[in-house]
């Protein structure tokens, strides 16, 4: 069973209606900011997995207007992203990749070292380490065909999948109860004066109206407009990036050009509307993509690979709050990133803006967050982890 784009839309509407319902109503949600997307988004792919086991029939989704909501999404971040806050995620950046990277290498050696207790080959160690996690569904897929061809590992791309699906779960819902834990602990507080990128208070409403809709979309049009051009630049010169890293750029530049030279034009930056459109992008991309996993892949699993999962879970867990948090200085923003981070190194960089986006919704925003993790996810990690993932298999 298929459904086209229109069918997709209407269903990761309903879905994440359906999690925005069970959040309000069930305590342990909102105790430990589980993102809405995430709590509907599981119980559908749930609901369609024992679809497929009642009936035998896979049911699928057209998923093309996902995409363009990522790149919407991310565009938001760069308009919101003032120089000053850049200049202050300067230094975290530089924390965090060095971090990101010892991760991958942590991640890989304890892939390798269950495996080797549980009788597996060490490279599904390998497999079920930096490739499928840190490097999601994407890089599994990509270098499946190795595994295959080279130390003959049949159900490689099954293993990667699997493990991919699995760490996206994890990674979800382990993000809040992580922060909960860090904010709680050292009493922690946002940092007054910062404008939300995602989520607006019910004051805030009436602030949005036609007008500032129109200058938002306007904003984000040229935005992507710009970030679509300095795509076509990186190719060139041969950079293969995702395509919401130039639009992120594009926002950025926008957002820290026009308001200077054109101090009369009113800007999108800092507005409620422009983080209105933010969390409508963001929650439907998170609901299309959790909808869409096809769990049964996990029921073919051995026990080994189960063990692994959890080694690699309790390794994210255990960095995030030992080493991340404490290395980016044990602020809010430290304990926003820290959230973020379990998302990233265990399923993607949409996790880790999910998880992010469900603390600042409810404790305050966190711009350099929204800027440093992202950046880390989408481009620095993934030329690492090739590398790295080289070195072990070699």
């Amino acid at each position: 069973m298929e459904f086209d784009s229109r069918q997709t839309v209407i269903i990761a509407i309903i879905v994440l209606l359906l999690g925005k319902l069970l959040k309000n109503r069930v305590n342990f949600f909102q105790k430990y900011n589980i993102p809405e997307p995430v709590i509907g988004g599981i119980l559908a792919s749930l609901v369609f997995s024992s679809f497929y086991f009642a009936f035998e029939s896979v049911i699928s989704f057209s998923l093309e207007q996902r995409d363009a909501l990522l790149v919407v999404f991310f565009t938001c971040v760069g308009l919101s992203a003032k120089l000053s806050t850049l200049m202050k995620g300067g230094k975290s950046l530089v924390i965090l990749l060095v971090i990101a990277t010892i991760f991958l290498i942590c991640q890989n050696i304890t892939g390798i070292g269950i495996a080797w207790l549980t009788g597996l080959s060490d490279k599904i160690g390998v497999l079920g380490g930096s490739v499928s996690l840190s490097g999601g569904h994407g890089t599994a897929i990509a270098w499946a065909p190795v595994f295959v061809e080279k130390y003959y590992i049949s159900n490689a791309v099954e293993i990667g999948i699997a493990c991919a699906t699995f760490g996206l779960v994890l990674g979800g819902v382990s993000g809040g109860p992580i922060f909960n834990y860090l904010s709680k602990k050292h009493n922690l507080k946002p940092q007054q004066g910062e404008a939300n990128i995602v989520g607006f208070s019910q004051e805030e409403k009436a602030k949005i109206t036609v007008d500032t809709a129109y200058n938002v979309l306007l904003a984000v049009c040229i935005a992507i407009g710009i970030g679509l051009s300095l795509h076509e630049l990186s190719l060139e010169l041969g950079f293969k990036l995702p395509i919401f890293v130039p639009c992120l750029f594009g926002g950025i530049i926008l957002t820290n050009t026009v308001p200077y030279l054109w101090k009369s034009v009113p800007w999108a930056s800092g507005k409620p509307t422009l983080a209105l459109l933010s969390d409508f992008s963001l929650g439907l991309f998170l609901a299309m993509s959790l909808m869409s996993l096809q769990l049964w892949t996990l029921i073919d699993l051995a026990l080994p690979i189960l063990l692994l999962l959890a080694a690699q879970v309790l390794l994210a867990a255990l960095f995030a709050i030992f080493i991340v948090f404490i290395a980016l200085g044990k602020t809010y923003d430290a304990a926003v990133m820290a959230s973020g981070y379990v998302g990233l190194g265990l399923g993607a960089t949409p996790t880790a803006v999910a998880n992010m986006t469900a603390v600042t919704q409810k404790c305050g925003p966190s711009t350099q967050a929204f800027i440093v993790i992202p950046l880390i996810g989408a481009f620095f990690i993934d030329i690492a982890n090739a590398i790295i993932i080289q070195f072990f298999l070699s």
